[in-house]
């Protein structure tokens, strides 16, 4: 009788170790799993991280395309939404503050001197007014809402008045 309970008692002792060594209990967690679930760092799958290019089109580079000096900016294809003054870019901004002022209904809504732009109204159209230095000056230029030349009658027409002015 002895003998079978020392060999039951071995047995249990025996599929006790077996079972902590099956499970894994012996070890804990290692690195990131350690952490509490909120904490882990998040797992992306590789395929979700960069954008599929296969398709995409290959954009070529100009050969005639000049690097503007530093600091400074190649003068926009002249257009009817903006035109080039002589001069430093802080002064030809204060000096569109000013004629903006005076031509009648436009409407100041904001100036951001580190930009060179300000925000107006004018004939139902709101766009920029942007003073940016170039190569040959300052271009004044009108700005859509997209951030494109803006192109209506009302932006036009002020570009035109603050040539005007500007000029004379």
């Amino acid at each position: 009788m002895r003998q079978t309970s020392t060999v039951r008692v071995l047995s249990l002792a025996l599929l006790a170790v077996a079972t902590v060594a099956a499970t894994g209990c012996h070890r804990g967690a290692r690195g990131d799993y350690a952490l509490a679930p909120e904490v882990r760092p998040l797992e992306v799958p590789p395929d979700l991280n960069v954008p599929n290019t296969a398709g995409a089109t290959a954009i070529p580079a100009l050969a005639s395309a000049a690097k503007p000096a530093a600091g400074a900016q190649a003068a926009p294809a002249a257009s009817q939404s903006g035109f080039t003054i002589a001069g430093s870019r802080e002064d030809v901004f204060a000096k569109v503050g000013d004629a903006l002022a005076t031509i009648e209904g436009v409407n100041i809504a904001s100036r951001a001197q580190l930009l060179g732009s300000y925000d107006v109204g004018y004939e139902g159209s709101n766009f920029l007014v942007r003073v940016v230095a170039v190569d040959s000056g300052v271009y004044v230029s009108a700005v859509d809402p997209r951030g494109l030349p803006a192109t209506d009658a009302a932006a036009v027409k002020l570009v035109s008045a603050l040539k005007a002015k500007l000029a004379g």
